[in-house]
């Protein structure tokens, strides 16, 4: 059986107009920026816009035309869609049907989102991979989406200061086996043990919204900072390195680390396991927040645009979320 290599050939990204600083949060709520600083890195973060069309299929079409543009594609060339998302559109359709209708896609391609809450992204680009790689599909979207602000407690100075919208498309093309770009490994997991550390109890089939939880206000995302923060550092960190071992590498043969862009000091702390050296880490969470399953494809097409990742560079990727999901992966971009 033939097996194809998996080429990143396009990237592309939207994030909202509107800018929320720090200052401006904390006239709302009891915070500081010096406080947000010091604790997370975040200097603002982007809040979507319903009237402008800024929900996540929305954000996903801008990002995505981006994406299919700087690969060279026509949208009805996309096979499959893949949405990596925790709050979608509407509880059904799917948000990958909303985007296929949004993109004018008429090929009838395949469409499912996928919810591993931050690490999504990762863990639809394994299963494109793998879609990619067996021959089933030739040309693949990988979305990666949030409009957190929805799922937001704006009296919650512990969650609210952390979290931004935005969107971030990558198109996957399949390349024959001499290809120089590939996605080299990657490893998913999840600790179900913790499920609770981040979550959002209310509002599905277990719970649904009534008036006493709205009056609560027990509708939005709760947290254990410590509990996530702790697992955080260690999945990813210990990802990237068995990701490394059994591939034969060490940091000198990995140009640029992409981390999950939840918390400056969970990238430091891991970077600092892994001894890796800060200059090749890449980050933009200080001007857009934690915007879960988009930050990785958000921070690589930054990255790539202003020609800091370059054909033929190894590309180290580490993500984790609710569940607590975790995952890495290795590139050849």
């Amino acid at each position: 059986m033939k097996l194809y290599k998996t080429k990143i050939q396009g990237t592309g990204k939207y994030h909202p107009e509107k800018v929320l600083t720090n200052d401006e949060l904390s006239k709302t709520v009891d915070t500081s920026d010096e406080w947000i600083t010091q604790r997370t890195g975040i200097k603002e973060r982007r809040i979507s816009d319903l009237a402008k069309g800024e929900h996540p299929s929305g954000m996903a079409e801008r990002a995505a035309r981006e994406a299919i543009k700087n690969a060279g594609w026509e949208v009805d060339e996309v096979e499959c869609i893949l949405f990596a998302t925790t709050i979608p559109d509407m509880m059904l359709p799917n948000t990958a049907s909303m985007l296929q209708a949004a993109l004018g896609i008429t090929n009838n391609c395949a469409c499912l989102d996928v919810n591993a809450a931050c690490t999504g992204w990762l863990y639809g680009l394994q299963m494109a991979n793998s879609l990619i790689q067996t021959g089933v599909y030739k040309k693949i979207l990988l979305v990666g989406t949030e409009m957190a602000s929805g799922f937001n407690n704006w009296e919650d100075r512990s969650t609210c200061v952390l979290f931004g919208d935005g969107s971030g498309v990558t198109a996957l093309e399949a390349q024959d086996e001499d290809s120089e770009s590939f996605i080299l490994d990657s490893i998913l997991g999840s600790d179900s043990s913790k499920r609770m550390a981040l979550a959002m109890p209310n509002g599905a089939a277990m719970s649904p919204i009534t008036h006493e939880i709205l009056n609560n206000k027990e509708q939005y995302i709760t947290m254990d900072g410590q509990v996530v923060f702790k697992n955080a550092v260690k999945t990813m960190a210990s990802h990237c390195s068995t990701l490394l071992k059994r591939n034969g590498l060490t940091n000198d043969d990995i140009d640029w680390f992409i981390p999950h862009q939840a918390n400056l000091r969970i990238i430091e702390t891991v970077g600092k396991l892994l001894d890796f050296p800060s200059e090749r880490v890449i980050t933009n969470v200080q001007k857009y927040a934690n915007t879960s399953s988009a930050t990785i494809p958000t921070a690589m097409h930054e990255a790539v645009m202003d020609g800091r990742i370059k054909r033929g560079q190894k590309v180290m990727l580490a993500a984790f979320g609710a569940g607590l999901t975790s995952g890495a992966a290795i590139l050849q971009f």
